[in-house]
């Protein structure tokens, strides 16, 4: 909550926005301030770290290696030992994650599953950005595309680069419009991807 109330504080003591209060540009802007990559943060807490308090920042949740419990309060994330919280999966249910945010995600070499569920923000580029990470390529065993409608064909056939990709789960994504062709794609480059749509 400090966090929050610094940055409305902040925002408080603005005469004029300067997008004239238009609200949704105010808000794109706010996300896109959530996603801004802090290097030095980075090499300060590592990437597991870094990347918790972004997800967080977001909406997301984050699940670490050996933990059944999810953490969802920025506020409470675990301290100790820097190497200690491996990240293992990541739910971004109604998040602002973003394209550039996606940098984050480059030193972590734990995680196993990835939900995208109304991210409004998630677009090919995210999925495209996802599959040439090295780590994640080795680690994604599962994922969940759902209700995410800037996605397309582009972005999902991205993910053929996860090569340890055991389920991938694509539901309710209007741009991706040529079902046969992914079935075909990953049925050639993971054989044995189980793969389940449901998409009209």
């Amino acid at each position: 909550m400090m966090l929050f109330g610094k940055i409305s504080q902040q925002l408080c003591g603005l005469k004029k926005l300067p997008w004239s209060c238009d609200c949704r540009n105010f808000w794109g802007w706010l996300n896109a301030v959530f996603n801004k990559v802090d290097y030095e943060r980075i090499k300060d807490v590592g990437p597991d770290r870094a990347a918790s308090e972004w997800l967080l920042r977001c909406g997301a949740t984050v699940r670490y290696h050996g933990q059944e419990r999810w953490q969802k309060d920025y506020n409470h994330l675990p301290t100790g030992p820097l190497d200690k919280y491996k990240i293992q999966a990541i739910d971004a249910t109604d998040s602002c994650i973003m394209r550039i945010g996606f940098d984050h995600l480059e030193g972590l070499q734990h995680v196993e599953k990835i939900r995208l569920c109304k991210c409004h923000y998630i677009e090919d580029d995210c999925l495209e950005r996802l599959g040439k990470l090295e780590n994640l390529q080795k680690s994604i065993l599962e994922m969940e595309i759902i209700s995410c409608g800037n996605i397309t064909d582009r972005g999902i056939i991205a993910l053929y680069h996860l090569r340890n990709l055991k389920y991938l789960f694509l539901s309710d994504l209007p741009g991706v419009r040529e079902k046969e062709n992914l079935i075909q794609t990953f049925k050639t480059a993971l054989p044995s991807l189980e793969l389940k749509l449901d998409l009209k």
